[in-house]
């Protein structure tokens, strides 16, 4: 009896918690009643997957060392002395400035990686090349064909005495094995999980993941998108087929937006913070390209993914293409897709025809009626399986990067975006959407309407789960 009452007691206690802290009502509501209702099952889910705030981490953007926050203050004024001008920028650019808390940059240079051949053998010369330090983070890491090259790679250049650091989240590379972890740290690489559970608050929430995919060779080249490491990424494993994803390489002081984001994250991981890396901008003198770097994460104060999303959608005027392997998105999301439709905007929104995720699957597939009513279009890839997260903005800006167009990349996972604002970039993602939509079909209303109930019934049962998938 006395057990009873305690459960029920603890389930009121976090039904308040729950009403405090939770960010749609509808969540809120929903945890609630099921706390409530049935403390004895919805205690343990609740605590396991039911914050969106991660706890501790802020403490990374505000370090004690006096000595290193003079460098950081440093460094940031360096990378200012290199912002675009307000004058020279729209007032959608200042806004998503202000999103990122950090400078849009000119004077980069961002070159388009298509699928893994290119992207992997970009990195892996870059990598060759450093001639300082490598910064290397990743959600999955495989040991298998790609994933060792990567590891002798890394190993080569500790040997050289270069410093190489190596994060991985220990959720997305569970199958990583000790002995792949071991070798890295006995030829001197610094490699560690990125502690998702560390911390008392954190200790049992398993919703939290660290989806970013970033390699920074020496502060002057980076690299960011969708390709973790794997040989699926390469088209290697016959259950995926072709994979389709993309990555950038950048060159210019928007490395160092992406250096900063994986600083941030080594000293939660750590408690170290990374000292004597290079913090003065590179130039490049080629191009001038503008780049917003985008880093976002459940220890935001705002939702930044999220407002990301809905502030691209609401600024284009001409078309907003999107590709996303998984399509499950917030009600406001869906409002801004229906009013862009409506108010004449291209909208396209490319999703694989083969999904590697069933409930996702089936959720995503529970939105498509109301979205293509209001004239939105989508297109299933056929061609193998489609990973890529990219946007095109109207005919000057592009975004590539590791969120996905669903709740757990809007408020549960770490992620990173590059926004680039360049007519001869936008141009080259505007080629790759179209051959992408060459190997695509687009789905109409009929085949939509034409599902079976139970399909239907099943596709909104998947949709309630849209908040932890």
């Amino acid at each position: 009896m006395f057990l009873i009452l305690l459960l029920h007691i603890l389930g009121i206690l976090s039904a308040f918690k729950a009403v405090m802290e939770t960010r749609t009502s509808q969540g809120a509501i929903a945890w609630v009643i099921f706390l409530v209702t049935f403390p004895y099952v919805s205690l343990p889910v609740y605590w396991i997957l039911g914050r969106n705030k991660f706890r501790g981490y802020m403490r990374a953007k505000h370090i004690k060392d006096e000595k290193i926050e003079k460098e950081l203050e440093s460094f940031l004024d360096g990378l200012n002395r290199h912002r675009v001008d307000s004058t020279q920028m729209h007032e959608a650019a200042a806004a998503a400035e202000k999103l990122a808390v950090l400078p849009v940059l000119h004077h980069n240079d961002v070159t388009l990686l298509v699928d893994g051949e290119q992207t992997f053998e970009s990195m892996l010369q870059g990598i060759s090349e450093a001639k300082h330090y490598i910064l290397f983070q990743f959600y999955i890491v495989n040991n298998d064909e790609i994933g060792k090259r990567f590891k002798d790679a890394l190993i080569r250049k500790a040997k050289e005495g270069i410093s190489v650091y190596f994060l991985y989240d220990e959720i997305g590379s569970y199958s990583l094995p000790s002995s792949y972890i071991g070798d890295l740290k006995e030829e001197g690489v610094r490699i560690y999980p990125f502690h998702t559970q560390k911390g008392f608050f954190n200790r049992f929430q398993l919703n939290f993941r660290n989806h970013r995919k970033v390699l920074v060779v020496d502060g002057t080249y980076g690299w960011v998108g969708g390709h973790n490491i794997g040989d699926e990424y390469m088209s290697k494993v016959p259950k995926f087929g072709h994979w389709r994803d993309t990555h950038i390489k950048l060159y210019g002081p928007a490395v160092l937006a992406m250096q900063l984001s994986f600083v941030e994250d080594w000293f939660w991981a750590t408690d170290e913070m990374l000292k004597h890396l290079h913090w003065e901008p590179t130039l490049s003198s080629e191009k001038d390209m503008r780049v917003l770097i985008v880093p976002s994460g459940p220890a935001d104060e705002l939702e930044t993914a999220a407002l990301m999303f809905h502030h691209a959608i609401n600024s284009a005027q001409k078309r907003i293409w999107i590709a996303t392997p998984y399509f499950v998105p917030d009600d406001a999301t869906l409002s801004a897709l229906q009013l862009a439709g409506l108010r004449g905007v291209d909208v396209r929104i490319l999703i694989p025809e083969k999904p590697d995720h069933l409930l996702v699957y089936l959720a995503a597939s529970s939105y498509f009626e109301d979205v293509m009513q209001t004239g939105v279009r989508f297109f299933r890839y056929e061609e193998g399986f489609l990973h890529e997260k990219v946007m095109l903005i109207d005919d000057d800006t592009a975004t590539v990067g590791t969120a996905n167009f669903d709740n757990r990349s809007f408020r549960l996972n770490f992620e990173i975006t590059a926004v680039v604002k360049e007519r001869e970039f936008a141009s080259e993602v505007e080629a790759m959407f179209a051959d992408d939509f060459t190997h695509s079909n687009e789905m109409k209303e009929e085949e939509v309407k034409e599902r079976s109930t139970w399909f239907v019934f099943l596709s909104r049962l998947a949709r309630l789960t849209s908040p932890i998938q």
